[in-house]
């Protein structure tokens, strides 16, 4: 019994990362086509469909966005499901299950929060119209990470492809909560109770044994509808609608495992490419140097190239060298320096957090963080596959 569900869970993460690293190659591929179209004569097309309006509404009770803002809230929030599934697994039966198994990637992914983020409040300290994009660059693109990984093929150890993944995981759930604590409006009272409210009903079902996806599904609907209504980010409502759905340890069939496994591919394979093509476009046409050189660009260029390596990497040195960790079996320090580096790959994450730091900042803001978060995903995800290049057994 316990062989077969070892089989089972080492079956499932290989599943995942075999997904995880062809989505991030399609990831390239959106965000290439979608900086294409931005500069060239299909530019006006390229903004007229991001900017088409679409409205889902009975009588005077909806929603009406802009087809961007659909994409980044609602169907982000489907990421951030598949995100608190993934989390919830990890918690139960995975990764994050032993404190000796968790405690090496979370100081790392401690450190590659609070480094990049000194860096980019320290070159912005006194720009206010940019000090709110202090979180872009502590954000890692676990998509785009894999996908450097899978280049190197066999090569690449699987205690390094989980250490990475564990440190983007980590990422991930800190990314939460620095959304849900730094980058909500206004708050409406009444809509923030209706949220409760469905909130009750998910903690029921739960309690109650229920089964069915549908019957949470359908709640996290009206969920997300609410949370969007309320001032904080819809896509919260994704974290909280994995927390109530069942999952039993070992048991494949259960309605977390069955969601997040048919979840995987629309999201490795449409959502995140849809994503990528909807908030890279980034024109170069009216762009000025002080742009491209400006603080927010700067910042998030070294955030993610210097601040990422040097918190992934001192940290991890820190814990192994102190014993409050080990060393990932069968690595190298030239090994975890590479991966210190991939975690600098922050890409949709950070052009997620950038939409939200300046969601109502103009051109030159939008633009400055598009070219930071291509520039200094791009770089470290090229050095850090030359490191593992030459680290790596042949």
């Amino acid at each position: 019994m316990i062989k077969s569900t070892t089989r089972k869970v080492a079956g499932a993460w290989r599943d995942f990362l075999r997904l995880e690293s062809a989505g991030g190659l399609l990831l390239v591929i959106a965000a290439l086509i979608a900086v294409a179209m931005a500069n060239s004569p299909l530019a006006e097309i390229y903004s007229s469909i991001l900017n088409l309006k679409l409205t889902i509404a009975i009588e005077n009770f909806g929603v009406a966005k802009p087809l961007l803002l659909w994409i980044n809230d609602g169907l982000m929030a489907i990421f951030f499901l598949l995100i608190g599934l993934e989390l919830k697994r990890e918690v139960v039966e995975g990764q994050l299950s032993s404190p000796d198994q968790i405690v090496l990637p979370s100081l790392a992914a401690i450190g590659g929060l609070a480094v990049p983020a000194l860096i980019y409040w320290w070159i912005n300290r006194d720009n206010p119209a940019g000090i709110d994009g202090w979180a872009i660059p502590t954000a890692t693109d676990i998509a785009f990470a894999l996908a450097v990984l899978s280049i190197l093929g066999s090569r690449v150890l699987a205690s390094l492809k989980i250490f990475l993944t564990t440190i983007a995981i980590v990422d991930d759930l800190a990314a939460i909560i620095i959304i849900a604590v730094f980058y909500s409006g206004d708050l409406s009272t009444a809509a923030l109770l209706s949220a409760g409210a469905g909130i009750g009903v998910l903690f029921v079902l739960n309690r109650l044994g229920v089964q069915s996806l549908t019957a949470y599904l359908i709640t996290g609907l009206f969920i997300w509808f609410f949370v969007l209504k309320s001032g904080v980010h819809a896509t919260l409502a994704g974290i909280i609608v994995a927390a109530f759905i069942p999952l039993e340890r070992g048991n494949q069939h259960s309605p977390a495992h069955r969601l997040e496994h048919s979840l995987h591919p629309w999201v490795a394979f449409a959502i995140l490419p849809i994503f990528a093509f909807a908030n890279a476009g980034v024109s170069f046409a009216g762009i000025a140097a002080d742009t491209v050189l400006g603080t927010v660009s700067v910042g998030i260029v070294l955030g993610l190239l210097i601040g990422k390596q040097v918190g992934v990497f001192g940290m991890t040195a820190l814990a192994i060298g102190l014993g409050v960790a080990k060393k990932p079996a069968g690595t190298t320090w030239p090994m975890l320096y590479g991966v210190a580096l991939i975690c600098g790959v922050g890409f949709t994450m950070s052009m997620f957090i950038g939409g939200l730091a300046f969601e109502h900042g103009g051109f030159t803001q939008q633009a400055a963080v598009k070219i930071g978060v291509i520039t200094g995903s791009l770089a470290s995800a090229l050095s850090g596959w030359l490191v593992l290049h030459l680290s790596l057994p042949k």
